[in-house]
């Protein structure tokens, strides 16, 4: 066996350039964890592992090359699993703490953020999440694809308490944020939209237990295997937010008119047939052309787009949409808010203690049983465990946001939206080139 002075002089200067860099890159990730935990300085001790790798070689990672000429097919064989466990712990590790791919699903931020839009999203932005499920497949959020079987894509155990690193900022009032969708703890496997709170208040528990040929089992997932959301904050931890005929008012103040808002609208014409080009011209997606009738169209529009709609000559008149077409909001059946007119309330904000009456029970009820597993009681404080946050889309008559399922804890953070790095239009079936490099502007 060689000795240690044999290993060291046979480590060529790459190989200590490489364990160099490899262990700075190591010793700066532990630092960066113990940030906000110093016990994980512990882990500096795996860093002689880290340098072995890359110089004395005690342990032989690379066993299998020596079969190169000897056993080719363990060689191919050992080869192809080296680089597929490589590229996994590789993507692992930079998905669950620099940066992750997200894809726009929905209009809800419609002309700030479109349909096709992929987005580079930022962990380190807010600090990256400690994994609360650190066993589970790379890119997959929750259940393994098709072609894998489906199932479930993550162990539950171990399950590991909610802990954040170090990031630049918190969420700020304006900011573009990416989460776990808070009311997604527990869905219908054949019916996950609405969410299962919103089917319960509408079927029943019982009727969704009894009929699962309709709803399917019901899943609980942890929070970090939630579904991810896209809004933009209006409201931080410590704010009183209301929303009056349309108007966000934060701490009293009115909101200023932003640009790209936009809300649905009944634009009524002499029977003339808008055509594709006018709407393409205009910005309204094919999804969003609605013919109610000859005369009746259903649009979402901004207020530029309804300036330029009210110069033309066809168009009689141009009326919001009713409130009563929202639907119910959070807390359901228990105000008699409307998506226009909502409020106030109050979103707390870490050691805030509110003393719980019967006006706001419920409006808490679902953050002490939810997120904070406390006992609440109406004529007693409640202290809360977390920061909270309103979320809301900028599409604000086509966005299921949190005037329907409440706040946003803390610990359902992802990550913020830095740029769009590819964009595709599924109505023309091209890339959008002038998207691409967007960055995500706060208001």
């Amino acid at each position: 066996m060689k000795s240690f002075q044999d290993r060291l002089a046979e480590v060529t200067r790459g190989g200590w350039i490489r364990a160099g860099v490899w262990g700075a890159l190591y010793v700066a990730f532990i630092i960066w964890v113990a940030w906000s935990d110093w016990k994980s300085l512990g882990w500096l001790i795996l860093l002689p592992l880290v340098i072995d790798a890359f110089t004395t070689k005690y342990i032989n990672y690379s066993w299998w090359r020596k079969y190169k000429d000897t056993k080719p097919a363990l060689y191919t064989i050992c080869s192809w699993v080296d680089a597929i466990l490589f590229a996994l712990v590789a993507v692992y590790f930079i998905n669950l703490y620099i940066f992750q791919n997200y894809q726009i699903p929905s209009s809800s931020l419609e002309k700030t953020l479109r349909v096709g839009d992929f987005l580079y999203v930022s962990k380190m932005a807010y600090g990256a999440r400690v994994p609360q499920t650190p066993l589970s497949m790379p890119l997959v959020q929750h259940t393994m694809p098709k072609w894998l079987g489906g199932g479930k894509s993550y162990f539950d155990h171990p399950h590991w308490s909610y802990k954040r690193l170090a990031g630049w900022t918190s969420p700020q009032k304006g900011d573009i944020v990416v989460f776990n969708f808070p009311a997604g703890d527990t869905v219908c496997e054949k019916m996950q939209n609405p969410d299962y709170y919103t089917l319960c208040h509408y079927y029943g528990e019982a009727r969704i237990k009894q009929r699962k040929d309709i709803f399917g089992s019901i899943i609980t997932r942890p929070v970090d295997r939630r579904e991810n959301y896209v809004k933009r904050c209006v409201g931080e931890p410590g704010d009183s937010l209301q929303i009056v005929d349309n108007v966000i008012y934060v701490n009293g103040q009115r909101e200023p008119e932003r640009e790209g808002i936009q809300l649905n609208y009944f634009v009524q014409t002499d029977g003339h047939l808008f055509g594709t080009k006018y709407l393409d011209k205009l910005g309204i997606s094919y999804a969003d052309r609605v013919q109610i009738d000859a005369t009746t169209w259903h649009f979402p529009l901004t207020q530029a787009m309804k300036a330029e709609l009210e110069k033309n000559p066809h168009v009689l008149t141009i009326i919001v949409e009713p409130e009563t077409q929202g639907g119910e909001v959070y807390p359901l059946g228990h105000n008699d808010w409307t998506r226009d007119n909502y409020g106030p309330i109050y979103i707390p904000r870490k050691g805030d203690k509110i003393l719980i009456t019967e006006d706001n029970y419920w409006i808490y009820k679902r953050i002490a049983d939810a997120y904070e597993f406390q006992p609440i009681t109406i004529g007693e404080e409640y202290e809360f465990q977390m920061d909270y946050y309103w979320m809301m889309g900028d599409n604000r008559h086509n966005s299921a946001d949190s005037r329907y399922w409440g706040f946003v804890p803390e610990d359902h953070i992802v990550g913020r939206p830095v740029f769009i790095w590819l964009s595709i239009d599924k109505d023309k079936h091209k890339i959008r080139w002038n998207r691409i490099g967007n960055t995500m502007k706060k208001w």
